[in-house]
């Protein structure tokens, strides 16, 4: 048997095929990322909460930035677009439709901001009022600054202290 092989001149041979493909550059965010943008953003929002975590979270001392309840994200990976979803507790008295619209647009241009995706949805859902005595305890930020208890009366009538 003889091994035949061709010849190739090397001058006849196309360039082209050896050419090296472009580098592709992958960035991938993990949800935990965008769930601490919003934290830092809803820390900034005066008069909201976050959802509290359970009963089991607490006995087992898990830590709540570990698992942090209320704030979702899905990325569309081929539009290079988030969704995020919000669930806040809000002080009672304070206007949700202003509330939600600020929440919204902080969360959405800090986000783009720091990541460069475009945040096609926030939802913000609204779980719970919170009443002034537990608004001091848990809230996130701030307390709003022209915010004002209620204060009410042993039978439940309002009162004011002024004359």
């Amino acid at each position: 048997m003889t091994d035949r092989r061709p010849n190739v001149d090397s001058s006849k041979v196309d360039t082209k095929e050896f050419e090296i493909p472009e580098t592709v550059f992958v960035r991938d965010i993990e949800n935990r990322v965008f769930q601490g943008i919003v934290l830092q953003v809803l820390a900034n929002i005066e008069g909201i909460t976050l959802l509290e975590g359970n009963l089991i979270d607490s006995l087992l001392g898990r830590n709540p930035a570990e698992n942090v309840k209320g704030i979702y994200a899905e990325q569309d990976m081929h539009n290079h677009t988030i969704n995020i979803k919000v669930e806040v507790n809000i002080c009672y008295g304070l206007p949700i439709p202003e509330k939600a619209e600020e929440i919204q647009s902080k969360i959405a241009e800090e986000i783009t901001k720091l990541t460069g995706l475009h945040v096609s949805c926030v939802h913000v859902v609204f779980k719970n009022i919170i009443s002034e005595k537990d608004a001091h305890k848990k809230l996130i930020g701030p307390m709003p600054a022209d915010y004002e208890p209620v204060k009410r009366l042993e039978n439940g009538e309002e009162y004011s202290e002024e004359f």
